[in-house]
Formats: structure tokens, C-alpha cells, sequence
């Protein structure tokens, strides 16, 4: 209750039923930075580490993509005791989904390469 009569102000009515949260502080928001930069070794550490993931993603996915129309693929020792196994990863299909993971592998390192930043995310 309050004591002009009983109504509420709209900035103390509660925030019941809606979705959306009520909005913070001004003060808490700007004391703290939007980006936290890397420092020193940090930095050098974080490039190396975006280095190796673009490279291992790189070489894998182009693996993926070649390794399936080999004929290694099937004449294998691996698939010589498993003749319906062997079939099926003959097929165009395993191949064909094999080769678009390396792509898709590809993909993701070239992405992570753009992507990159030398900030740190909040």
C-alpha cells in the first residue's frame, strides 16, 4: 500500500507476468569493460593455439575429403573379415559422407581462422 490513495507508480509496480527482465543498473554496465585484452604471453599463446586448431582442421578435413576414393579405402586388412561392412563403405554414400565431414571440417578451421580476435569474449 501506498500512502497517496493506494496506487502504484509505474517504477515500483512489480515486474509480474512479463518476460523480459528489468533493465540493470547504469552503474554496474559501464564500470565494467566491454573487451578484456589478452596480455603478454597470454596472446602469443592464444595465436599459436588458433594456429594449430586452423592447421589440424585443415589437414584433416582435407584428408577426410581424399582418403575415400582411394582404393586403400576398402582393400584393407581391417575390412577383409567383413564382407557386408566392406560393401557398405564402398558405397557412394559412405564416400560421399566422408568427403562432405572433410569439407565441412574444412570449413570450420577457415572459419575460426576469419573469425579470429585478439580480445578476449566477456
Amino acid at each position: 500500500m501506498t500512502t497517496d490513495g493506494g496506487a502504484l507508480s509505474p517504477e515500483n509496480q512489480p515486474n509480474i507476468g512479463t518476460l523480459t527482465p528489468r533493465p540493470a543498473s547504469r552503474e554496474n554496465t559501464a564500470a565494467q569493460p566491454s573487451v578484456i585484452p589478452y596480455t603478454g604471453v597470454e596472446l602469443w599463446l592464444h595465436r599459436v593455439n588458433v594456429l594449430l586448431f586452423v592447421f589440424l582442421c585443415a589437414a584433416m578435413g582435407v584428408l577426410m575429403f581424399i582418403v575415400p576414393w582411394w582404393p586403400q579405402w576398402t582393400d584393407n586388412y581391417f575390412l577383409l573379415g567383413h564382407p557386408a561392412l566392406r560393401s557398405w563403405i564402398s558405397g557412394g554414400f559412405a564416400r560421399g559422407l566422408c568427403s562432405g565431414l572433410g569439407v565441412l571440417d574444412v570449413w570450420i578451421g577457415f572459419s575460426a581462422a576469419i573469425h579470429y580476435r585478439e580480445d578476449r569474449p566477456v
